[in-house]
């Protein structure tokens, strides 16, 4: 009986620190998806031209886990999404890039002349 109660104890802990914490890659697949539906129209190739943003892109950059977005982007991801469009965008809604910042495989430049 004591082994059981310590398993359904065990498994309360599990589920809590679930909750509290939540599942990092849920949540960045939700900040994903939210910035394919909210952003891709302003961070897909062509480089030029470069679009303002929508307010409603902008609130997916304000709350999106981009060090989690940016630990999923791909060469292939990257024949999609414009790095340099995807700079521009972080730095209009006012979360922008670090110099020198790894996103896949590009690096922010330290000059971004924008």
């Amino acid at each position: 009986m004591a082994r059981q109660q310590l398993l359904g104890l065990f498994l309360v802990l599990a589920i809590m620190v679930a909750v509290v914490w939540g599942d990092p890659s849920g949540g960045c697949d939700q900040d994903r998806q939210d910035m394919i539906r909210e952003c891709k129209k302003y961070e897909g190739w062509p480089a030029e031209p470069k679009i303002e943003p929508s307010k409603a892109c902008c609130a997916v950059w304000q709350r999106a886990n981009i060090p989690c977005l940016c630990a999923g982007v791909t060469k292939e991801k990257e024949k999609v999404w414009c790095m340099e469009k995807v700079v521009y965008v972080a730095k209009f809604c006012k979360k922008p890039f670090q110099p020198g910042y790894q996103c896949g495989s590009y690096t922010v430049p330290s000059s971004l002349g924008q």
